[in-house]
């Protein structure tokens, strides 16, 4: 995986993570011409699109975008379930994720996200796996808030 974007309807980008070095001008024209072509396209439309040399792999939740960037050899199926598994992570933690949890708690959105993706690749397939280490970091969290 190259990147992943979290975008609203509106275009405004809720999280952004690239995995392959480009400078900061590119990333942004990057993220402005996907969003711009994603939303122009009609929601029955397929969620695979080739854009320059990449594959843009994206789903719709509730009023959220989810882009990958996928090399051409790439299977767009397990990007989705990618996608998909990521969703399902939110939700648990958030309890029925939206836009909200992301915009305030954006940092727990890229932890989770780290937990799960570890250089654009999938390195833990169970959610459980992946719920318990945020369990424990947020224990450790609280645990060295309260001797503050």
């Amino acid at each position: 995986m190259q990147f992943m974007l979290l975008f609203s309807r509106q275009g405004k980008l809720r999280l952004q993570k690239w995995y392959v070095p480009l400078s900061d001008k590119e990333r942004k024209k990057i993220s402005r011409d996907l969003v711009q072509t994603i939303l122009a396209r009609k929601p029955k439309m397929c969620s695979f699109l080739e854009w320059r040399d990449l594959k843009i792999v994206y789903k719709r939740y509730a009023s959220l975008y989810f882009c990958c960037a996928v090399e051409d050899q790439d299977n767009e199926l397990i990007t989705l379930e990618i996608i998909h598994r990521y969703v399902e992570l939110l939700d648990k933690y958030f309890g029925s994720v939206c836009e909200l949890d992301i915009i305030f708690n954006f940092e727990k959105a890229y932890f989770i996200l780290d937990e799960f993706l570890l250089g654009g690749e999938a390195q833990e397939t169970s959610k459980k796996n992946v719920l318990k280490a945020i369990e424990q970091a947020d224990l450790l969290q609280e645990n060295k808030l309260g001797k503050w």
